[in-house]
């Protein structure tokens, strides 16, 4: 293994218990409120069918929304199924996927393809993450999107909204300024709708809380 470096100390600078309070509690509906009357019509969230979902957060993984669109689209074009995609000709798929890069993706929508065709689609978080290219942030995503499960994603989205709310300056990329988001975002998560929850967070971070020149004047939640 590799020699970790040294990492510095910011763990003052991380919340010493972030579970939700009262006053807290009314942030994930705010910004569920918000993304009903912002959000992007995106043919992906029309359904429950893993397999669109799916396809569409592999594209997504080093893509913007803009430039996955239309390769999503041809996708499903061509496949309109998990089976069809899974019968399909690697060369052939590898040429549908040109332009987007890191073809280990596509290898790995291959794999995927062939073992859900075989065995079905895994309903758990645990399960889904044992699908070739499948992360915890994709299983997240899938389980919430697909299947309803009660897991909040973590992307770099929901780790600007988060750390920006709840005031965290620890580097983003170590593991416990990771950890302490995940924790916020799950406590925060609601329960009986987890997939317009995650939506939510992240197409609040996309459109509205941006890298540069975030809206903060009409943020929803800037009284929180």
């Amino acid at each position: 293994m590799p020699k970790k470096t040294q990492q510095p100390n910011h763990a003052t600078h991380l919340p010493p218990d972030p579970t939700p309070n009262l006053a807290l509690e009314p942030i994930a509906e705010k910004i569920m409120l918000w993304f009903a009357a912002n959000k992007r019509s995106l043919p992906w969230r029309d359904t429950l069918d893993p397999y669109p979902i799916w396809l569409s957060e592999i594209i997504l993984q080093q893509t913007r929304v803009a430039q996955g669109l239309p390769y999503w689209e041809q996708f499903m074009a061509a496949y309109p199924s998990i089976t069809a995609l899974a019968a399909a000709p690697e060369q052939e798929v590898l040429r549908h996927w040109q332009g987007l890069g890191y073809y280990s993706r596509a290898r790995n929508l291959m794999r995927t393809a062939k073992a859900v065709a075989a065995q079905g689609w895994p309903n758990t978080y645990l399960g889904l993450q044992d699908l070739p290219g499948v992360g915890p942030y994709t299983a997240a995503a899938i389980g919430s999107f697909a299947f309803g499960l009660p897991v909040a994603v973590v992307d770099g989205n929901v780790m600007r909204v988060f750390t920006r709310l709840f005031g965290l300056e620890a580097d983003v990329r170590l593991p416990a300024t990771v950890q302490a988001v995940s924790q916020l975002a799950n406590s925060l998560l609601t329960q009986h709708d987890p997939a317009t929850y995650n939506q939510a967070i992240m197409e609040f971070g996309a459109l509205h809380c941006t890298p540069a020149k975030p809206a903060c004047p009409t943020c929803p939640v800037q009284a929180n």
